[in-house]
């Protein structure tokens, strides 16, 4: 299979556009794709500043930051990924939202093309299903933010085929990122481990074992985590971890995967992180410290 020189990412948010300028710093065409016209103008502002922040650092040229954003394009029209030879998604983490999306890239796409998954939990294989070329579908999925984090894990399908794994392994190459593979089970490597001690750090806080501050301290300070579990989870954003301990829960059929309630009930309030100001901590300016509700 020949190298990649066009990249197609669906979702413009976070991860979307961090792996969009991956593509544009290392050389490749990219089109970034979202329907909502306001997060992709999000998206430009983001990664404009990103790169100057590259610039500023000494890390890259201004000719090269230059560059880079002439390479990148912003559509709402899917269309427009049909000569895409490599395509991301990293769109909201729903297996039956995904495979919608995976339909569609099917019929548009050109038939060469590899199409890859952002998700950090969902099966590859029941992905791959969707559509019509099981054999070049396959997980790719980029720790946050891409641009920073040196992290790809790499999941073959059950019928994902010897030269969609190398392509897509020399893409990360490509970008200077480590590698490391995981067979297609629920979470994965990352979040089989990960998610169940975010998890664990909510059922310390609902059970009262702690306060938020002394988790998150007891885990940096004492395993050398450089962010405690809750803040971490507020980054991520609780609405995503929650959704990743529904499909290790579903998928491994382990009661020791239930979420914990306090998660659930965080998120069924809305309060899904740093993105949105509040989650386990507060971040919005002059505001009161939230107080724990009551244990439910």
């Amino acid at each position: 299979m020949a190298e990649a020189k066009s990249l197609g990412v669906v979702g413009s948010r976070q991860m979307g556009s961090g792996i969009a300028q991956l593509g544009a710093m290392h050389g490749l065409h990219v089109w970034l794709l979202d329907t909502d016209p306001t997060a992709l103008c999000r998206a430009n502002k983001s990664i404009s500043s990103s790169l100057q922040r590259f610039v500023s650092k000494g890390q890259i040229s201004q000719a090269a930051c230059t560059e880079a954003l002439g390479r990148l394009k912003y559509t709402s029209n899917i269309d427009e990924l049909r000569s895409a030879d490599f395509i991301v998604e990293a769109i909201v983490e729903s297996e039956d939202v995904k495979k919608k999306l995976f339909i569609e890239l099917d019929k548009i796409t050109k038939s060469s093309a590899i199409l890859a998954s952002n998700t950090s939990s969902i099966s590859i294989t029941r992905l791959a299903s969707a559509t019509s070329r099981p054999c070049q579908v396959i997980g790719m999925h980029f720790m946050n933010p891409p641009p920073i984090m040196k992290l790809v894990e790499i999941v073959r399908g059950a019928d994902t085929s010897d030269e969609t794994f190398h392509a897509t392994k020399a893409l990360a190459e490509r970008f200077h990122k480590t590698i490391i593979c995981s067979q297609d089970y629920s979470g994965f490597i990352v979040n089989r481990i990960l998610m169940p001690m975010i998890n664990e750090a909510f059922f310390t806080l609902y059970t009262g074992v702690a306060t938020k501050e002394d988790i998150d301290t007891g885990m940096k300070l004492g395993t050398n985590h450089p962010m405690g579990p809750l803040e971490l989870a507020d980054f991520i954003g609780l609405n995503v971890c929650l959704s990743i301990m529904k499909v290790l829960h579903a998928g491994l059929g382990d009661s020791k995967y239930a979420p914990c309630p306090r998660l659930v009930q965080y998120v069924d309030a809305g309060r899904v992180g740093r993105k949105c100001g509040v989650g386990v901590y507060d971040y919005r300016k002059g505001s009161e410290p939230i107080k724990a509700s009551p244990r439910l």
